[in-house]
């Protein structure tokens, strides 16, 4: 049974119900299941059903007709749920339960504000649902160390930390996963994943977008908050990671947490902190907000292999693209015997592997050839892997669905867990505690100038044509 707090939200539209459609049509989901969307506000069954259809039409994938949705829809139900008055969702759990047969397994998925974490995970303690159950939290994970160490506490207090999935849908993402058979099935690239090798790494996830009217949400979130302690740090695990000895859940996290645990402290004067004009004039939006829409940091990783390469994350809002891109930059041979083009003098512009992982997402490796003709001169190539003309993604499952689905079999692999989160929390502070002024940056650019003399000598990849 999955019952689904925040159900009339914004992400439970777009994302959770039809994701929740798109498993039950690929037969991925139980024999017997049931989905109880809950929020504060009361509705029918009827109603919830009705606006999980409209949810599927407009965001989802397949229309939501014929026998197949009949069934899903009838696997729905809704209960309206407050701290001061659970029994709705009581009686339709029980209800839901009495449909399945047995005990049946639950899942919560909070789709709630983080304010909201709280009263409501206490409300699970109290009333008994939380026998026999899982839990997935929306992030973010606290806003620093203490309110991060405070949740875990109270999360803690009804779940153990087996029964806790922490989601970031970055993680669930076919081309960030393929990141990790990218490494270690294929002898070409695990040797050089190495301070001998690459001279830096750049994770970019610019958006195209603005804040779109969540000023309430972001003026007290931040980009950092909202993008590099959660999907961006993350994403870094995966590429900085030793080998695991398997995939499994605790060798997998544990590996990424010793990455953790080896970035020193963030230095403020290695970030630049940037604010796109008119986000002051946006409604809700404190005039004289010093909240950044942009940020860009220089992270180290300070164990045997990544000594002395920095890693350059940057994302934002209202930039010139879309894109969520990994760039390794190669280093050179010590000889060099051929003429350069003016173009490909650069290091960046001529050995790097592009790894984009927006999905269906793409690989690229740039490298030098010789030029047809009677001088030895080198222009820049590259070879392409795309998912798309590779393999048929008919069947792929999206970041949420396919964490969804983990989460119902109980494995954590693509989750994160609480100390990691912690020391994430723990290597922002002195960030948080004293932040360099923003700066501002037009719409539609690339983030304020001076994130050129943070990457010096090195380019930024982006902007760049995939």
């Amino acid at each position: 049974m999955i019952v689904l707090f925040g159900a009339t939200g914004d992400l439970a539209k777009r994302e959770l119900l039809p994701g929740l459609w798109r498993l039950a049509q690929a037969g991925l989901l139980p024999s017997r299941y049931r989905i109880v969307g809950s929020a504060r506000s009361a509705r029918t069954d009827d109603q919830f059903r009705q606006h999980a259809k409209d949810a599927v039409t407009q965001f989802g994938q397949g229309e939501p007709a014929g026998e197949a949705w009949d069934e899903f829809a009838g696997s729905l139900s809704y209960g309206a749920a407050s701290p001061a008055d659970p029994e709705p969702l009581l009686d339709a759990v029980a209800e839901a339960e009495k449909a399945i047969g047995g005990h049946a397994r639950k899942l919560f998925h909070l789709a709630v504000p983080p304010q909201g974490f709280t009263s409501t995970i206490d409300m699970l303690g109290q009333t008994g649902l939380a026998d026999n159950a899982r839990v997935i939290i929306e992030k973010p994970f606290g806003t620093d160390l203490a309110s991060a160490r405070t949740l875990d506490k109270t999360v803690h207090a009804t779940f153990d930390e087996s029964q806790v999935f922490r989601i970031d849908h970055f993680l669930g993402k076919e081309s960030v996963d393929n990141i990790l058979a990218l490494r270690f099935a294929n002898g070409l690239f695990e040797p050089i994943w190495n301070r001998d090798h690459i001279s830096h790494v750049q994770i970019d996830v610019p958006e195209a977008i603005a804040i779109e009217g969540r000023a309430g949400f972001f003026e007290q979130t931040g980009t950092f908050r909202d993008m590099i302690v959660t999907h961006l740090f993350q994403v870094l695990g995966f590429v900085a990671m030793e080998p695991p000895t398997s995939l499994a859940a605790k060798q997998l996290r544990d590996e990424t947490s010793k990455v953790f645990e080896a970035m020193p402290p963030l230095d403020p004067a290695q970030v630049v902190r940037g604010q796109y004009r008119g986000y002051r004039d946006e409604p809700g939006v404190d005039p004289g907000s010093q909240t950044e829409t942009f940020i860009a940091a220089r992270v180290e990783v300070d164990n045997w292999r990544w000594s002395g390469v920095p890693f350059y994350l940057r994302s934002g809002k209202s930039l010139g693209q879309k894109r969520q891109v990994v760039t390794l930059g190669l280093k050179r041979p010590a000889m060099r015997m051929f003429a350069l083009e003016p173009a490909v003098t650069d290091e960046m512009h001529s050995n790097r592997l592009v790894i984009e992982f927006d999905d269906p997402g793409w690989i690229e490796a740039h490298f030098l050839a010789k030029e047809p003709g009677a001088t030895r001169r080198l222009g820049e190539a590259k070879m392409t892997f795309r998912y798309t003309d590779s393999f048929c993604t008919q069947y792929a499952l999206a970041g949420y669905e396919r964490l969804i689905l983990d989460a119902m079999l109980g494995d954590q692999s693509l989750f994160t867990r609480a100390d990691g989160i912690e020391r994430l929390w723990e290597v922002s502070a002195p960030l948080l505690d004293s932040p360099p002024p923003v700066e501002p940056y037009d719409p539609g650019s690339w983030g304020p100038d001076s994130i050129h003399r943070l990457i010096a000598p090195h380019r930024w990849f982006l902007p760049s044509n995939p």
